[in-house]
């Protein structure tokens, strides 16, 4: 498996689990900052590597009504400001081409959302940046379509490339976790993440708006870490019932805490079950 690095953040091959954390767009600068300093602490507690996550923009909302963030130069800013203040490495969505080139000089990890990931244009152009980037895996793949995915992002010789399962199409408004899936896309040979709250939302289940089903967050992610994967996304909020976007998914940053300590603990005995 290829090693990913972020900052003196080593990701895969037998490293210890990662988190990308943090609200799911850049609401204001206040509750952008009190959320990175406190998962920033949380996670020095308990040992845990932490990317800071936060989108300036999010392209793929519901309705045109929708909250989508501060725009890219406010919100780089802001991400710019969280990286200098508590030396995190920080991470955002890209939809576009024109946005690669600013956002690769501010941030450590670009993102590429579900429903851009067949997107060639863009997958080449993030990775020729040079930069480590985190693809989403489409709702509408299989696992083993993530290989076209790699595929496309390494022929320009970047291998610095993370893939990220966030659940799979389910009907209308729903979305399943098949588990074989990240042994299979492990076997490509790149680090996978798992989605924990994205998994859970109930895309358009509300009708101008995503539903969510957070109850469910612990079961499936004491789950995929024991499916071994190598890192975990979560987005969190101060007060995720207030939220501006994908409150319904995002877990409260007060449940973090605990969720990581089980994460942890399930992955020791994982790899301790693995050496025997």
């Amino acid at each position: 498996m290829n090693e990913v690095q972020v900052g003196g953040i080593k990701i895969g091959k037998g490293n210890p689990l990662v988190l990308i954390a943090g609200p799911c767009v850049i609401e204001n600068e206040e509750i952008t900052i009190h959320t990175a300093r406190e998962l920033k602490r949380i996670c020095e507690e308990l040992m845990i590597p932490l990317i800071f996550k936060s989108s300036f923009d999010k392209a793929n909302r519901s309705s045109l009504s929708s909250f989508r963030g501060l725009g890219m130069d406010k919100g780089l800013r802001v991400l710019d400001d969280i990286k200098s203040k508590f030396l995190l490495p920080v991470l955002s969505d890209i939809h576009s081409i024109d946005q690669v080139k600013p956002a690769a000089e501010v941030l450590d990890v670009l993102q590429i959302p579900a429903f851009l990931c067949r997107q060639t244009d863009l997958i080449l152009a993030s990775s020729r940046t040079g930069k480590p980037v985190n693809m989403k895996k489409g709702q509408f793949l299989s696992p083993w379509d993530v290989k076209n995915m790699i595929e496309k992002f390494v022929s320009t010789g970047n291998s610095n490339l993370m893939i990220t399962e966030r659940g799979t199409s389910f009907g209308y408004n729903n979305l399943v976790v098949d588990f074989r899936g990240f042994p299979i896309i492990r076997s490509f040979g790149h680090p996978v993440f798992f989605d924990v709250t994205h998994s859970l939302q109930l895309p358009g289940g509300e009708g101008n708006r995503s539903g969510g089903q957070r109850e469910y967050a612990p079961h499936l992610m004491r789950a995929a870490v024991g499916a071994g994967v190598d890192g975990l996304f979560i987005e969190v909020h101060p007060d995720p019932n207030r939220a501006l976007c994908d409150g319904p998914n995002m877990l409260a940053l007060n449940e973090v805490k605990g969720l990581l300590q089980q994460a942890k603990a399930i992955q020791d005995m994982v790899r301790t079950w693995e050496i025997v």
